[in-house]
């Protein structure tokens, strides 16, 4: 769960990941332009309906489905009727997806999902009409109507986590982070956790270094200090920034210690005997446990 990246849904279960050709974004960093700015039928690969997927996912004992690789809302359909089929059988369908959709989809597609990883590329217009050939705004339209509005059938909020992938030179200036931090205080409250994860040359941006340590560590930085509660970072080695920490300021325990993707401790998980809370403080930790 934690490569999608999801650290506060189901620590440590499994997921199988799965996804078509073709996106609706113009990413000149995509990490998956292979399979993204591929034709379907340049990557005709393997048929399989719904029911096959989630047989696939249930003979293994795999908790969780994501769609996954290339933005699921070009097939969104497809998505909707397996993540349908998936909650038939007790299993959880997720989104790795940038937002980028219009508001008459946000609806359907959101109802369907139990969890999402929406991406939040930037925070100024001009990285991502330049950078992505997308909108700043309707992602985070995207963005409030997933955490604040979107529900599954039994009424329960869908949970969303944030991903920030900080490209030198780009998207990594102080004044773009404090600002998106504090839009996300502002909008989603801070308990919605961010992850920022390390940038690698790809694609059409293979003159930029990859993104320096200390860059991901500032920028988690600023975003505790801008209020939000759970900030990770990703794509590198950081045992501390990789770790669940209890928010409470008199407390600051730690509850799920992860190195890399590896789980060493977790004291919140129901499948380890906790109960969502601290079991030092007993603050509340927001998430599904």
């Amino acid at each position: 769960m934690e490569k999608k990246p999801l650290n506060h849904f189901h620590p440590g279960s499994s997921v199988l990941s799965f996804g078509t050709a073709g996106c609706n974004s113009g990413c000149r960093f995509c990490q998956n332009f292979d399979i993204a700015k591929a034709r379907s039928i340049d990557k005709l690969s393997v048929g399989a309906s719904p029911e096959k997927i989630v047989q696939i996912a249930a003979s293994r004992g795999i908790d969780s489905v994501a769609f996954t690789y290339n933005d699921p809302i070009v097939f969104a359909e497809y998505a909707i009727d397996t993540a349908q089929a998936c909650r038939a059988l007790g299993i959880h369908p997720i989104a790795v997806t940038a937002g980028y959709m219009s508001a008459e989809a946000r609806p359907d597609f959101y109802a369907a999902m139990d969890a999402a990883n929406i991406d939040l590329k930037g925070f100024t217009e001009d990285f991502y009409w330049k950078v992505t050939g997308t909108h700043l705004a309707d992602v985070l339209a995207t963005i409030d109507y997933a955490v604040n509005e979107a529900r599954t059938p039994e009424g329960e909020h869908v949970w969303v986590e944030l991903t920030t992938l900080l490209i030198p030179g780009l998207n990594d200036d102080d004044a773009q982070l404090h600002a998106e931090c504090t839009w996300i205080g502002e909008h989603l409250g801070p308990d919605v956790p961010l992850h920022f994860s390390a940038f690698h040359p790809s694609y059409r941006i293979m003159d930029v270094p990859p993104t320096p340590h200390e860059t991901l560590t500032r920028a988690r930085a600023i975003a505790l200090a801008e209020g939000l509660h759970y900030v990770y970072v990703g794509n590198v080695h950081d045992r501390e920034g990789d770790t669940t920490y209890c928010p409470n300021p008199q407390c600051h325990a730690k509850l799920i210690e992860c190195d890399w993707y590896r789980i060493i401790a977790d004291r919140l998980s129901a499948s380890s005997g906790g109960n969502g809370h601290c079991p030092q403080c007993g603050t509340a930790i927001a998430g599904r446990w």
